[in-house]
């Protein structure tokens, strides 16, 4: 999962990119407008961390161009505290979310998480496969006895972009975009060795190729 923190915080901003990355997600982090704008507008990010007060270009313009754009991203608003006018005007300007300032970080990445699941294909709390269970938080596998199978960081982003989509054809490039943060290096030979470690993992029919398109990930239900 790919995440953009839009954040002009000199200090916020890269804590909460880094910590972002630990929890396993690709984070761009842009500290204004104009920045935030341009990536938001062409990279398929997974959700956005959205302060308004930016400089350049404020947070509410950007989330009503990326809206009337079509873009549907869903987006938490960063507000003051007292900003109750901020959260209304966010809120109907198509925003899914807002936590005020100061916050716990520990309740941001519980939103994020949450946004992150309603906008998926697959919604549920539990990701499970094969008699596994994803530890999100711990990014290894866990069978019911609590026996633990670890993963690579890229292993984990993969497969979970991977099980919040099944059934889809992903190609090596939609995978790619949803892995990597910009400035990584994006090689479809790369995932090519990482679907293969998967398949290791979990089963050759796990993950079916479809030539020329890329990859469907089979869940147990099919």
């Amino acid at each position: 999962m790919r995440l953009l923190i839009a954040e002009d915080d000199a200090e916020l901003g890269p804590r909460l990119r880094d910590r972002l990355m630990r929890e396993g997600y690709a984070v761009d982090l842009a500290a204004d407008g104009v920045d935030a704008g341009h990536l938001g507008a062409t990279e398929p990010y997974d959700a956005v961390i959205l302060d308004l007060g930016l400089p350049r270009r404020n947070g509410l313009e950007l989330l009503r161009e990326w809206r009337a754009a079509g873009n549907a991203v869903p987006v938490l608003i960063l507000t003051a505290r007292d900003g109750w006018s901020e959260r209304v005007d966010g809120l109907r300007a198509g925003a899914d979310d807002y936590l005020g300032k100061p916050f716990h970080t520990e309740e941001l990445l519980a939103r994020v998480q949450a946004l992150l699941r309603r906008a998926a294909p697959v919604s549920s709390p539990q990701l499970l496969v094969g008699g596994w269970r994803l530890d999100e938080s711990r990014q290894c596998l866990v069978d019911d006895n609590g026996h633990e199978r670890a993963l690579t960081a890229t292993e984990f982003k993969l497969l979970r972009y991977f099980m919040r989509h099944p059934g889809e054809v992903l190609s090596k490039t939609r995978l790619a975009e949803h892995v990597y943060d910009y400035d990584s290096e994006r090689d479809s030979n790369v995932i090519e060795v990482y679907v293969r470690r998967l398949r290791q993992l979990l089963g050759e029919q796990r993950i079916e190729t479809r030539r020329g398109q890329g990859y469907i990930f089979v869940d147990d239900a099919r």
